[in-house]
């Protein structure tokens, strides 16, 4: 679970319950330049359903979703297209 890029954005939502993991990503997803990647690591179990559809809304794409005990860690490449609405 360790992250070898230097430009891949990493945060940490361990210990926040749903919705505020989805939400933070969200944030931090639209906050990239196209192409930019996020790694996220969450301690929420809803997490590993709900961040893979958060990718998908909007417009990303999601590289790996790794779990480690109650640890989940996604990584997400921002699309270099807008989402579709």
């Amino acid at each position: 679970m360790r992250n070898d890029d230097p430009d891949c954005i990493e945060v940490d939502l361990s210990g926040l319950k749903c919705p505020l993991p989805v939400l933070r990503t969200r944030k931090a997803l639209r906050a990239l330049k196209p192409g930019q990647t996020l790694a996220v690591t969450c301690t929420d179990p809803l997490a590993m359903i709900d961040i893979p559809n958060l990718v998908r809304e909007e417009g990303a794409r999601l590289d790996s979703a790794e779990r480690l005990g109650e640890t989940v860690r996604f990584r997400m490449t921002a699309s270099v297209k807008p989402p579709h609405s």
